[in-house]
């Protein structure tokens, strides 16, 4: 973006899609964020936020630095704007004696888009929370969208076969606010379509509903499983010590993961050194180990009958799962870009708690495996139909 247009932007004081502020705070442009996305007019056209203009169009004077721009990328980032919002942001311009940047924000392919469980809409000027009539309107222009895979509906699935106790009690609570919730009398199909687990077009639910809530389901998903093996070699031709799997809703199943993960792979052993005292060593990085499993189940090809394997070796362990790398994602700006083949299940991951920050999850866990003394893990890119990770046992394991 260029001088000239940011100039622009200033001085159209009648455009309902731009939005001027000088604040910085997560819960001002967070909501800014999130009406914008959700193009309830559907312009079909960008929003834009000028940080650092008055609302009458005049340069505020500010200093905009390193701190600020971190504020605003992680509206991006921290998962309090789901699904994640498409925004670009700008260079710091001077102009009139004072910083400015222009955040630009894309209309979701997949509305509705809530700040902090709250669904933000603007209508002319003005920001506002969602009714149920708004709402309902950006649920079905969602299914006029193309859709991710798990927002697909799983035709001949009802109701009946998803827990309403799952969704209810143990989901909900954490999607939308208390508030909202109080005042809320949709049906929970209503509510499950909000979120992106119940399709109003065919009466059923989406694959997503299915994987979060479903009674059994690998009823419609037969692959949508994991696949724990520990071998008392090094290859997959040796005896098998135990197996387990992995196959129950996921709302239920990724405790299980993760419970199993700390409980059953991650040992820990005192190595006495030579100063006589004691080193505490463990033979791979929880956390680093939970976030690479958790990855695969977030962005694993649903619509395969192939399952998540977790190998566990005697020298080390590899995950695989059915989908290479995709849409934006290229063995070249891998790890640091992201996109999502399953954005409903992603979001609903990063709810319960077992995504942190989008497109930091595997960053992170490179940076734990060093630190662990595991060494850098192997990502086998160029499987066109897999994607493997390969971690090595801490190198005084053995």
């Amino acid at each position: 973006m260029q001088e000239n247009e940011i100039r622009a932007l200033i001085e159209n004081l009648e455009s309902d899609n731009i939005e001027r502020t000088i604040s910085f705070r997560e819960d001002k442009l967070g909501p800014a964020v999130c009406a914008f996305s959700n193009d309830f007019p559907n312009n079909k056209k960008s929003g834009y936020i000028l940080l650092g203009v008055k609302d009458d169009g005049t340069v505020a004077g500010i200093t905009i630095g390193d701190e600020e721009l971190k504020k605003i990328g992680g509206i991006k980032s921290n998962g309090n704007v789901l699904p994640q919002p498409s925004i670009v942001v700008s260079e710091v311009f001077q102009i009139d004696g004072g910083d400015v940047v222009v955040v630009e924000v894309k209309p979701s392919l997949y509305p509705p888009v809530r700040y902090d469980g709250r669904c933000w809409i603007r209508i002319g000027p003005r920001k506002s929370i969602a009714n149920i009539a708004e709402e309902n309107i950006l649920i079905e222009r969602r299914a006029s969208y193309a859709k991710t895979y798990d927002l697909v509906p799983a035709l001949g699935a009802t109701a009946g076969d998803i827990s309403e106790e799952y969704f209810t009690l143990s989901y909900l609570p954490l999607a939308i606010d208390e508030e909202t919730l109080q005042c809320n009398g949709r049906s929970t199909e209503q509510k499950m379509a909000a979120l992106r687990f119940w399709d109003i077009r065919n009466n059923c639910p989406t694959h997503a509903g299915i994987l979060m809530f479903g009674l059994n389901p690998l009823f419609y998903l037969p692959g949508a499983y994991i696949q724990y093996i520990r071998f008392n070699g090094d290859t997959v031709t040796d005896d098998v010590d135990f197996e387990k799997q992995f196959s129950g809703a996921l709302i239920t199943e990724l405790k299980s993961i993760d419970d199993f993960i700390k409980n059953n792979i991650i040992k820990e052993r005192a190595i006495r050194q030579e100063s006589f005292q004691e080193l505490t060593v463990r033979n791979y990085s929880y956390w680093a180990l939970r976030e690479l499993t958790m990855n695969a189940i977030m962005h694993r090809n649903y619509d395969s009958n192939s399952p998540i394997y977790i190998y566990e070796f005697v020298s080390r362990i590899e995950i695989v799962n059915p989908g290479g790398l995709y849409g934006d994602v290229t063995p070249t700006n891998f790890p640091y870009a992201s996109d999502y083949r399953n954005i409903a299940i992603a979001e609903s991951m990063k709810r319960l708690g077992y995504v942190n920050r989008f497109n930091y999850g595997v960053q992170n866990a490179i940076k734990e495996l060093e630190m662990n003394g595991n060494g850098t893990p192997i990502f086998n890119l160029e499987l066109r139909t897999k994607f493997k990770v390969t971690i090595y046992i801490n190198k005084q394991w053995q």
